[in-house]
């Protein structure tokens, strides 16, 4: 009986600490990519479509699986309607006349599909591209940074004088619903503004409220940013970045998340030339154009699996191709657990305005990561001397480890051509802790 006792302890005990190295990155007992997702979006043949969708939308109506529907310019979604779509309905941004869909302020979508019938957005091209059509942006009237309210007005050609009004978000409602996304693919958004020189972001959620429910999104090839959050106050769950050219999750504006189980796969051939990572927590991109007395950028990020795939990391990062997985700008806060960060040049930037101290560490904090071939951790920009901040997040206290492990070895089945598994292969890693 003693020895049955000793034997269960160290079981438990095994059991326990393998578990906990799964928790690190996307968990789950299963494979949560499975079904739903699509890979290679290039391939898939979808039917003509059968309606189509412009102008504004100012009654409740909803779009049908049976049908396929084309979004022809700027389609609003207005006077407090909703809209609702189908399980496994197909809706295909137009090319020519750069198609975007704008939830206003007051609005809901509920784009509720299924693990087995996931909503598709996807371009009308016959050869699909980064960037063909505009993208999807969600206003609500939480709270932001910004002075006043906000507007969205920039992103629009030839956006009538009847709109404008449509463009706006802000207010005071952390507790506003702008209603449901899940099981949805956003596939070849972000399409170039020719009067700015940017780029729409695939989904753009402007101070989105706490009661919107937003989870297992997969945004693949997008030309512009995947995800952007501006304020508000939203929950992120189980959201997928494939291959896009610039950032796969930036949060700006105060805005005030959490987002966790969830995936950015980069190439180091299918980036811009500025201003590509996994993560940028951001709290303006013009200081004069913010409150500072507001809330600054808070987010919380849990299992998180940053990877960059290259087949030659060395060669990449000589050419430029590979940048940082994560900034943190000024007057920003980052709160990160049980993140995978794999292949990057280096992990980590601080912006160089934070002054390594006590003080503005603890406003990022790292904790129970796993840091896998990175050239370089954790840096203060255009800074090479990062004695200080390996010193601060390499501590014992914080749980971090490192390890030089190929992809093969990191994650279980990242190679897998339909469904990859960006999971860690837990009993062939060899980390060590700093």
């Amino acid at each position: 009986m003693k020895n049955f006792t000793h034997f269960i302890i160290i079981f438990l005990f095994v059991s326990g600490n393998a578990l906990a190295q799964q928790e690190k990155g996307i968990s789950g007992t299963s494979n949560w990519l499975y079904n739903w997702t699509e890979f290679k979006p290039g391939q898939e043949d979808y039917d003509e479509p059968t309606q189509i969708l412009t102008g504004n939308i100012t009654t409740n109506i909803k779009l049908f699986k049976r049908e396929t529907y084309l979004l022809v310019g700027n389609v609003f979604v207005t006077n407090n309607a909703t809209l609702t779509i189908e399980p496994g309905t197909v809706i295909i941004g137009d090319y020519e006349t750069k198609a975007t869909l704008t939830i206003a302020r007051g609005s809901t979508i509920i784009a509720d599909g299924l693990e087995t019938d996931p909503i598709v957005f996807t371009s009308n091209r016959s050869v699909k591209k980064s960037g063909d059509w505009g993208g999807i942006i969600i206003l609500g009237d939480a709270p932001t940074s910004k002075f006043g309210n906000g507007s969205v007005a920039s992103f629009y050609s030839k956006l009538n004088a009847s709109n404008y009004g449509n463009t706006n978000f802000g207010g005071e409602n952390t507790g506003s619903c702008s209603g449901i996304l899940r099981f949805v693919r956003i596939e070849y958004a972000g399409k170039r503004i020719k009067k700015t020189g940017e780029y729409f972001n695939a989904l753009l959620l402007a101070s989105v409220g706490n009661n919107t429910l937003i989870d297992n999104i997969m945004i693949s090839y997008a030309a512009g940013n995947s995800f952007e959050i501006w304020g508000g106050e939203v929950n992120l769950d189980r959201l997928v970045s494939y291959k896009s050219s610039s950032i796969d999750f930036k949060f700006n504006y105060g805005a005030q998340c959490l987002i966790q189980n969830s995936l950015a796969v980069r190439s180091p051939y299918i980036s811009s030339n500025t201003g590509t990572r996994c993560l940028e927590i951001a709290s303006f991109e013009n200081r004069e154009e913010v409150d500072f007395t507001k809330k600054g950028t808070t987010i919380i990020a849990k299992n998180l699996t940053l990877v960059n795939e290259s087949d030659d990391l060395a060669s990449d990062i000589k050419k430029g191709l590979v940048k940082e997985a994560v900034f943190v700008g000024e007057n920003a806060s980052l709160d990160m657990n049980k993140t995978v960060i794999s292949g990057f040049n280096p992990a980590i930037v601080l912006d160089n305005t934070t002054t390594v101290n006590q003080e503005n560490l603890q406003k990022i904090k790292l904790t129970d990561m796993y840091f896998n071939n990175c050239n370089g951790n954790i840096f203060t920009e255009n800074n090479p001397n990062n004695d200080d901040l390996e010193n601060w997040y390499g501590n014992s206290a914080f749980l971090n480890v490192y390890s030089k492990s190929t992809d093969a070895e990191t994650f279980i089945d990242m190679k897998n051509k339909r469904t990859p598994d960006f999971r860690l292969r837990i009993n062939k890693i060899i980390a060590q802790r700093k």
